[in-house]
Protein backbone atom coordinates (compact mmCIF):
# COMPACT_ATOMS: atom_id res chain seq x y z
CA UNK A 1 0.00 0.00 0.00
CA UNK A 2 1.26 3.46 -0.81
CA UNK A 3 1.11 6.51 1.42
CA UNK A 4 -1.56 8.08 -0.79
CA UNK A 5 -3.60 4.83 -0.75
CA UNK A 6 -3.54 4.82 3.06
CA UNK A 7 -4.60 8.48 3.29
CA UNK A 8 -7.32 7.95 0.71
CA UNK A 9 -8.68 4.92 2.58
CA UNK A 10 -8.66 6.82 5.87
CA UNK A 11 -10.53 9.79 4.42
CA UNK A 12 -13.16 7.57 2.81
CA UNK A 13 -13.68 5.78 6.14
CA UNK A 14 -14.02 9.07 8.03
CA UNK A 15 -16.44 10.53 5.48
CA UNK A 16 -18.56 7.37 5.50
CA UNK A 17 -18.63 7.26 9.32
CA UNK A 18 -19.68 10.91 9.49
CA UNK A 19 -22.02 10.62 6.49
CA UNK A 20 -20.41 13.53 4.65
CA UNK A 21 -19.50 13.89 0.99
CA UNK A 22 -16.17 14.92 -0.50
CA UNK A 23 -17.72 18.30 -1.28
CA UNK A 24 -18.85 18.76 2.32
CA UNK A 25 -15.39 17.74 3.56
CA UNK A 26 -13.89 20.38 1.27
CA UNK A 27 -16.25 23.00 2.68
CA UNK A 28 -15.52 22.03 6.28
CA UNK A 29 -11.78 22.10 5.56
CA UNK A 30 -11.68 25.38 3.66
CA UNK A 31 -10.28 23.62 0.60
CA UNK A 32 -11.45 23.50 -2.97
CA UNK A 33 -13.54 20.54 -4.00
CA UNK A 34 -10.90 19.63 -6.58
CA UNK A 35 -8.17 19.44 -3.93
CA UNK A 36 -10.17 16.97 -1.84
CA UNK A 37 -11.27 15.09 -4.96
CA UNK A 38 -7.65 14.71 -6.11
CA UNK A 39 -6.59 13.30 -2.74
CA UNK A 40 -9.54 10.96 -2.44
CA UNK A 41 -9.25 9.70 -6.01
CA UNK A 42 -5.52 9.06 -5.75
CA UNK A 43 -4.53 11.68 -8.32
CA UNK A 44 -2.63 13.53 -5.61
CA UNK A 45 0.18 11.18 -4.62
CA UNK A 46 1.68 13.26 -1.82
CA UNK A 47 -0.71 15.64 -0.08
CA UNK A 48 1.03 18.46 1.77
CA UNK A 49 0.98 18.59 5.55
CA UNK A 50 -0.88 21.92 5.51
CA UNK A 51 -3.63 20.28 3.42
CA UNK A 52 -3.88 17.35 5.84
CA UNK A 53 -3.97 19.86 8.71
CA UNK A 54 -6.90 21.67 7.11
CA UNK A 55 -8.74 18.38 6.57
CA UNK A 56 -8.08 17.31 10.16
CA UNK A 57 -9.33 20.67 11.45
CA UNK A 58 -12.43 20.38 9.29
CA UNK A 59 -13.09 16.99 10.87
CA UNK A 60 -12.46 18.37 14.38
CA UNK A 61 -9.34 16.25 14.73
CA UNK A 62 -5.65 16.85 15.13
CA UNK A 63 -3.26 15.79 12.40
CA UNK A 64 -2.01 13.13 14.81
CA UNK A 65 -5.53 11.71 15.15
CA UNK A 66 -6.04 11.84 11.39
CA UNK A 67 -2.86 9.88 10.76
CA UNK A 68 -3.24 7.45 13.66
CA UNK A 69 -4.76 4.40 12.01
CA UNK A 70 -3.56 0.83 11.44
CA UNK A 71 -2.52 1.13 7.81
CA UNK A 72 -0.34 4.12 8.58
CA UNK A 73 1.17 2.63 11.73
CA UNK A 74 1.54 -1.07 10.95
CA UNK A 75 2.41 -1.37 7.29
CA UNK A 76 5.48 -0.75 5.26
CA UNK A 77 4.21 2.04 3.03
CA UNK A 78 5.68 2.56 -0.38
CA UNK A 79 6.40 6.08 -1.56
Amino acid sequence: MTYSDAIRKRLHELCNARKISENHLATLSGLTQSTVEYIMSGKSKNPKLITLHKIATGLNMTVSELLDFPEMNNEDLES
